[in-house]
């Protein structure tokens, strides 16, 4: 007695993501602006001159992301 091998059922192609132009335009604009401000943290804040001032020292908590991207501090 023989067994015919069983052929695998036909894959259905995939449709394809369709996103609108404003949906987009949204996400676009917000990993912008995202990028925009760990740009500014990371690479531009340099603690005396902070936006934020104060006692936050926000160029200490990164101080060592910027050494490893190759942003100068000091």
């Amino acid at each position: 007695m023989s067994t015919m091998p069983v052929s695998p059922a036909p894959v259905p192609a995939s449709t394809p993501l369709v996103v609108s132009a404003a949906k987009a335009r949204a996400w676009i604009a917000g990993t912008l602006l995202f990028g925009l401000l760990a740009y500014y943290f990371v690479g531009v804040d340099q603690g005396a001159f902070s936006v934020f001032g104060g006692d936050m020292h926000l160029h200490e908590f990164v101080h060592d992301a910027r050494h490893l991207l190759g942003f100068p501090c000091h």
